[in-house]
Order: C-alpha cells, then sequence, then structure tokens
C-alpha cells in the first residue's frame, strides 16, 4: 500500500457501507475497482493496473490535464464561487462559448453535472415561457425563494420553514 494509500480496499468498502448512501451504486459491485489515481484517458487501480476510462465526465478533457489544472488553480486562487455574482470570467466564459453556436442559442445555463444539465433540459422543454427556477427541480418544491416565485407552485402543506435566524440564536442559547 502506496503512502498516499491509506486504507486497504477492504477496509474503504467497509467504510463506504458506512458513510456513503446505498442509492449512490458502486461499478463492478462483487469486484468494485479503488482508483487511487488518474492520468490523461486512464485511471490507476491499487495494483497499479490501468484502465481507459470511458465512463467519467472527465473524459471530455481527461484527467488531471495540465491546462485545465492550471487554469482551475489559477481561478480558485483569486475567487471560486457560483453563478448568482457578478463576475468577468463568467459574461467573457459565455460571450466566447455562444460565438461558437448560431444566433437562436445565446443564453448560458451553467450547471455541475450532466443530471443537473438534463434535469434543466427537461424543465425548460415543459415550461411554456424561458423561464428558470433553480437546478433540481425536485428542491423547487423546498426552497421558499423558488416556491412563491412566478412558475412556483407555493408552499405545500407538509413544507415547514424555519428561519436561520431562529437556528442561529436557538443554537446560541444552547452554549450558555
Amino acid at each position: 500500500m502506496s503512502e498516499k494509500q491509506r486504507l486497504t480496499k477492504q477496509e474503504t468498502i467497509e467504510l463506504r457501507k458506512k458513510h456513503i448512501g446505498p442509492s449512490c451504486k458502486l461499478f463492478f459491485k462483487s469486484d468494485p475497482l479503488k482508483i487511487v489515481r488518474a492520468s490523461g484517458s486512464y485511471m490507476y487501480d491499487e495494483n497499479g493496473h490501468r484502465y481507459l476510462d470511458c465512463i467519467n465526465n472527465v473524459c471530455h478533457v481527461g484527467h488531471c490535464h495540465p491546462y485545465v489544472v492550471s487554469a482551475g488553480m489559477q481561478q480558485m486562487a483569486v475567487l471560486n464561487t457560483n453563478s448568482r455574482f457578478l463576475h468577468d470570467n463568467l459574461v467573457l466564459y459565455a460571450k466566447r462559448l455562444t460565438s461558437l453556436f448560431p444566433k437562436q442559442l445565446s443564453m448560458c445555463y451553467f450547471v455541475n453535472s450532466g443530471s443537473e444539465a438534463n434535469d434543466l433540459a427537461l424543465r425548460l422543454a415543459t415550461i411554456p415561457v424561458i423561464a428558470y427556477h433553480g437546478h433540481v427541480s425536485s428542491l423547487i418544491n423546498i426552497s421558499p425563494y423558488k416556491f412563491n416565485l412566478p412558475g412556483g407552485e407555493g408552499q405545500k402543506d407538509w413544507v415547514h420553514v424555519v428561519s436561520v435566524y431562529l437556528l442561529l440564536i436557538l443554537h446560541l442559547c444552547s452554549l450558555e
């Protein structure tokens, strides 16, 4: 076992069973791969076996691509936040990206995963007017700032909204 690899494969499996939800399925359940590093298009297991990665989202640019790592490090050293704040890089990237497409495709929605992208595409396809109410459809019904907006369905009777300030006050009182 390498210095960086602190757990055996079996220890990793046991901790995963204990701390990772069962809906987050493993590939190759009978003998799951313990991937310890990756580079380019390949992933490597704890025994040094190389696997061509045709599953993960990073296949498009490769694992640990030096240009992507460098660009990410440079940006994260300055600012790492979501798209709800103004930042030049966000709009300049959107402008550059949309310049590659027909004029009808001139708007960007940045998301974190294929699941979010598919969810958003389905929601946009079912909305009669162009509107966007968050990242994941299932969470709109529990988000006060979303369910009260146009396109939301209002607060469901099974949703209870608690003030963040009330939680803070209760926490501070419990410290005394």
